[in-house]
């Protein structure tokens, strides 16, 4: 197989490129240069922001297969997807479970409804879920059933310039209490960045088009077995001090950026962490257990000296020290 990945140099794109060159396929990758390609693949460079001067480098080729992962405006996935569309037979999109129209009931399948407003000929100044809708629609207008979309969720995994569970493994390796967000028992929804990888590349070469919600099933980990994991391969003595939502709540904390993939009962955790995902399980997708995810992610963050990338287009996440510090003097949650 040859791939056409457009980026391909950070995390999801750096997972399918990875995966790619470890099932022996030719790989080129397409990027502007701020980050170093991996060793064997054909490197073509451009910003595809520029509109159609930065897509030349891709002025010719043919690719059995296409993966992007844009995020940003969707007249770029436009531009690529219409330059490619007779040079490439399948264009898979890793979009968001933020296409869905929100609040998203839990059990909600791919049939539900989407976001309004979203316009393949949008701008920079989209918003995001706005944004991947459009990134979709302007994939299937340029390749029709030939299109994948896949609908991710919560991305998690070696590699991660968001910051959520680096941002868990350097405060469990600091040790002492640590606050842990209740209930320990919570379902957790994701998906390692490296599964998402395989079954993309497996989709591709079995044909497969059309929407999937790529993510685990609901409760393929809890909140409690994923900190867990957390202390253990740190091998630190982090006491993990469950608190109450309530008690976060009214102290400010914000769910998801102060605490990382954590979210209390409601909307928003139905919404991220209780889709129906039956449909890309039946299509292949397999998920590692989350003691592999959180290992692999440890390992790697050490080999970078405990430091993890960050994206510059997102905020950095995780709790202050002053408002964990006053949460640790509150009695603990029973």
């Amino acid at each position: 197989m040859k791939l056409l990945m457009l980026g391909g140099t950070e995390f999801v794109g750096r997972a399918v490129t990875d995966a790619a060159l470890g099932r022996g396929w030719e790989v080129t990758v397409f990027h502007r240069g701020r980050h170093a390609a991996p060793a064997g693949v054909r490197t073509l460079t451009g910003d595809r922001t520029t509109g159609g001067a930065g897509l030349a480098a891709l002025a010719d080729g043919t690719w059995d297969l296409v993966v992007d992962t844009w995020s940003g405006a969707p007249s770029a996935v436009r531009d690529a997807a219409r330059l490619l569309s007779g040079r490439a037979g399948h264009f898979s999109y890793v979009s968001s479970r933020s296409v869905y129209a929100y609040p998203t009931p839990a059990g909600l399948a791919e049939d539900g409804p989407l976001v309004a407003g979203a316009s393949p000929d949008a701008g920079a100044d989209t918003p995001y879920a706005e944004a991947k809708r459009g990134g979709e629609l302007a994939a299937l207008d340029a390749f029709g059933d030939r299109a994948l979309l896949a609908r991710a969720g919560l991305i998690l995994g070696p590699g991660e310039n968001i910051g959520r569970l680096p941002w868990w493994l350097v405060r469990t390796a600091r040790g002492g209490p640590v606050i842990a967000p209740g209930p320990a028992d919570a379902a957790l929804q994701y998906i390692d960045a490296r599964d998402l990888a395989d079954w993309l590349l497996d989709a591709a070469s079995n044909g497969l088009a059309g929407a999937y919600n790529t993510v685990s099933h609901p409760g393929h980990t809890t909140m409690g077995e994923f900190l867990e994991a957390c202390v253990q391969v740190t091998g630190s003595r982090a006491q993990l001090r469950w608190t109450e939502p309530e008690v976060l709540l009214a102290a400010g904390v914000e769910p998801w950026t102060d605490l990382p993939v954590w979210l209390p009962a409601g909307e928003l955790y139905d919404t991220l962490h209780m889709g129906d995902v039956a449909k890309a399980h039946a299509a292949g997708l397999r998920c590692r257990p989350v003691g592999d995810t959180v290992a692999d992610t440890w390992a790697w963050l050490r080999e970078r000296g405990g430091t993890a990338p960050q994206r510059p287009d997102r905020p950095s996440v995780g709790l202050d020290a002053q408002t964990e510090a006053k949460l640790l003097g509150a009695p603990e949650s029973p």
